[in-house]
């Protein structure tokens, strides 16, 4: 064998292990890939009670209930199915009914998405006030940041003052 023939030898079966390194990491982390899942995945996969998962959606308007020692239970939809979410805790300043959340926890027994951590999700036309203010010194303001019906760039309720 010449010394040309031992290297590609050597080169590809070192492009052979990489490839199958990388495909047995991938496949381990098929299903944890995806950032969040839906309740309509959550009740297609038939997720079994323990293993933890994160959970997106729509907070229903209505579900949302204060217990005692900062326990709150809400039920997260997306159009086709909900799911009951109970968390103990204190919840984003974003977090409300009707807006979009990521819960990340486990399904216990009864059904019930037990979460421990609670992120809000904004629109894409939320702005903070200093980038807001900033981009009106500029002049770079535009009248379409705002244009959501009865809610400011800033992402508060018109007529709100911070």
């Amino acid at each position: 064998m010449t010394r040309k023939q031992r290297r590609m030898t050597i080169i590809g079966g070192s492009l052979a292990v990489l490839a199958l390194a990388a495909a047995l990491v991938l496949n381990a982390l098929r299903d944890s890939i995806v950032f969040f899942s839906t309740p309509t995945m959550v009740a297609e996969k038939h997720v079994e009670p323990g293993k933890r998962f994160r959970l997106g959606g729509l907070v229903q308007p209505g579900s949302l209930q204060r217990g005692d020692n900062l326990a709150v239970s809400f039920e997260v939809a997306d159009g086709n199915a909900k799911l009951p979410v109970a968390y103990k805790g204190i919840l984003p300043d974003l977090f409300r009914e009707g807006q979009g959340v990521v819960a990340e926890g486990a399904l216990d027994a009864n059904g019930v998405f037990k979460a421990d951590t609670v992120l809000a999700k904004h629109d894409e036309t939320y702005m903070p006030k200093e980038v807001a203010d900033a981009l009106k010194k500029q002049g770079h303001w535009k009248d379409d940041y705002g244009a959501k019906p009865g809610v400011t760039a800033q992402g508060d309720p018109k007529g709100a003052v911070r």
